[in-house]
């Protein structure tokens, strides 16, 4: 008996459980990414015109991902029924590419031991990977690339250049300068290009160099045209003038490329090459960039400063906050399943500072093992990370009627045109609805539900031919199928304990 065929029969076009991660999911992407929420969905949410913090621990499978994807999508809606109350969204989820960076920075002893690398990883590394996805998908917008980095529901409006006062102008370009990170288009061009889509002309910065060019080329006039005596070159006196003319600009020069330097070396997760850098830094007037933070120092000072900016950029825009989403801190390479890896990532973000960061919003989806190690820290960590003001949520449970619930949703929403399938139909009459939520409550996420009710949908097309079709499951393959994948998981959770 083909299993297409027991899925027409009832009605659907395609199978609900087939997929299991959220990312990849079309049932979930289709209908149920607006239509079902986990239990705790208001607590995480919040309210997205005051963005707060919120640090959920869940097991895998208990939907962190798909609940980072429905607030991206929420905010989004929010967006544009709100036009002038909007949320910023940064999705950091993938953090291979800023722990690549980050570990080519340390010593090759170091890079051999991954836990090694992940205790140099600092509260500002993650302030630098954060501003650096941020200020990149608004320069993506701003110039009007094909595929703009970053969630959906950070579209500009159409005159946000206008909206921007000088110093605005000259905040984005720092942060460009120092935070734009586009994989399509050479760092100083697209900085070059943001300078003329901002209209921002220092003309101050050409002062030192025209005085350069003045001096030289009246000493030149001099010698050659005044005097017409060539000998007067090979003397000292004009070589020094030159030398005079051009000092101011040298100055400046060995100022910046100094201030270059220091960025290059203390951001450690974002690649800067020190001429280029030292070049964007010169094109800003001395009025405009003295006494403005740089990330040069291993600090977060700086950083904190340098996301006011990018706030107040924001802000012009009608964005009144800013959401962090953090997922899938147990995925980077460097991690390797290893818990002491992810507490490593993840613990110098606990901070109250960072966390209660006016206008800010992190929104924390974390593997449940690491809730064991909260319980064993110590008094000055509670102090530093004030977890009680952080609306945490110690794990992400399902009970059997909110699976029950859940599964329900996903039939229905592989529906065909003609059809109205239940899941209920999908059962004999001798599987009660008590045992089915019992059954499901067993099962503890939507993952291994999704995973157990394809098992036994095929088992069950597998008991039965074409030419006699039995359109509902029998308590016998029900029973049994459930017995044989709970011992299976008992088995894998096993064989991850013993690792």
């Amino acid at each position: 008996m083909k299993l297409h065929n027991f899925l027409v029969h009832h009605g659907m076009s395609a199978n609900p459980f087939a997929d299991e991660d959220a990312q990849t999911d079309p049932v979930f992407h289709g209908r149920c990414r607006t239509s079902q929420f986990h239990p705790n969905w208001d607590k995480v949410y919040g309210d997205p015109t005051n963005p707060a913090t919120s640090i959920v621990f869940g097991e895998k499978g208990a939907g962190k991902t798909a609940m980072r994807i429905q607030i991206s999508e929420q905010i989004k809606n929010h967006n544009q029924a709100n036009p002038d109350n909007r949320s910023f969204v940064i999705e950091y989820d993938d953090f291979n590419p800023f722990l690549d960076r980050f570990a080519d920075r340390l010593t090759s002893r170091k890079r051999r031991d991954p836990a090694k690398i992940l205790g140099e990883w600092k509260l500002w590394d993650h302030m630098d990977a954060i501003l650096s996805l941020g200020v990149t998908s608004v320069v993506d917008r701003l110039l009007a690339t094909r595929q703009p980095s970053g969630s959906a529901a950070n579209e500009l409006p159409d005159d946000a250049v206008k909206r921007l006062d000088r110093f605005q102008k000259r905040d984005l370009l720092l942060l460009a300068a120092c935070y734009d990170n586009s994989l399509t288009e050479a760092f100083q061009s697209r900085w070059y290009r943001l300078r003329r889509k901002l209209w921002y002309l220092p003309w101050q910065t050409w002062t030192t160099r025209a005085i350069g060019l003045a001096i030289k080329s009246a000493v030149l006039a001099y010698v050659f045209w005044w005097k017409k005596d060539w000998s007067l070159m090979a003397t000292v006196w004009p070589w020094l003038v030159i030398a005079l003319g051009w000092a101011p600009w040298l100055s400046q020069v060995w100022r910046w490329w100094m201030q270059a330097f220091g960025v290059a070396r203390n951001l450690r997760c974002v690649n800067r090459d020190v001429n280029p850098l030292r070049q964007v830094f010169m094109q800003f007037s001395g009025r405009d960039i003295n006494g403005q933070p740089i990330p040069n120092k291993m600090s977060t000072d700086d950083r904190y400063e340098l996301l006011y900016k990018l706030q107040g950029v924001l802000g012009a825009c009608d964005y009144k906050g800013i959401v962090v989403l953090v997922d899938r801190v147990d995925e980077p390479h460097l991690i390797n399943g290893s818990l002491e890896n992810m507490r490593g990532l993840v613990w110098s973000m606990l901070d109250n500072k960072f966390l209660k960061q006016p206008g800010l919003g992190l929104k924390l989806l974390l593997p449940k093992e690491l809730s064991a190690f909260i319980q064993n820290e110590n008094h000055d960590f509670y102090q530093r990370a004030r977890l009680d003001k952080q609306n945490m949520i110690p794990s992400l449970d399902w009970t059997g009627h909110a699976l029950y619930d859940l599964a329900s949703a996903r039939v229905a929403a592989c529906a065909s045109e003609e059809g109205a399938p239940e899941l209920r139909k999908l059962f004999a009459p001798e599987i009660e609805d008590a045992r089915l939520i019992e059954a499901f409550g067993s099962l503890r996420v939507p993952r291994q539900l999704f995973k157990f009710l394809y098992r036994v949908l095929v088992a069950h097309c597998q008991s039965h031919v074409d030419t006699s079709p039995v359109w509902q499951l029998d308590s016998a393959t029900f029973e049994a199928q459930l017995a044989l994948f709970l011992h299976d998981q008992q088995d894998v959770d096993g064989g991850l304990i013993t690792e």
